[in-house]
């Protein structure tokens, strides 16, 4: 992800979240130490993004979407996939992310790659939605798994 791509992101984030990140919030993930954003394309536009972060052993999915138009082709799982191979390189023993508990197609798609619960955050999201907090061991024949 580089700036030029903030306006796609943007239009997809607010699309996709009721409490949208800002573009104050993308750079910060560009400019951070930790940080690893990534777009995803289709077509040659931008189709979906992911901010990983990784801090020693521990990487998380900070944030994570693909344009409403475009789901359902194999992007959200491309985007995970690089996410679990680079929280790999970088070291992670884990990789943690946290999702609305009534987002079902986004729950599907982690438990498809070996997420677990491992906690709740009630009533976290806007209308009282829970936050589940899911986390995945990584280990090196787990990442070509899927």
């Amino acid at each position: 992800m580089i700036e030029a791509d903030l306006a796609a992101v943007l239009r997809i984030e607010q699309a996709c979240f009721p409490r949208a990140w800002t573009r104050k919030h993308f750079l910060a993930e560009i400019g951070s130490e930790r940080g690893t954003p990534v777009v995803a394309e289709f077509d040659g536009q931008v189709a979906g993004y992911l901010c990983l972060t990784v801090l020693l052993d521990e990487a998380e999915v900070l944030d994570v979407a693909v344009d409403p138009a475009l789901q359902g082709r194999g992007i959200g799982a491309q985007l995970m996939q690089w996410a679990c191979v680079e929280a790999v390189r970088q070291g992670a023993i884990v990789l943690r992310l946290e999702v609305r508990a009534t987002s079902l197609p986004a729950i599907a798609l982690y438990e498809r790659f070996g997420f677990v619960r491992s906690g709740l955050r009630k009533a976290y999201y806007e209308q009282g939605v829970d936050a589940l907090l899911l986390d995945k061991n990584l280990v090196e024949e787990d990442v070509d798994a899927v």
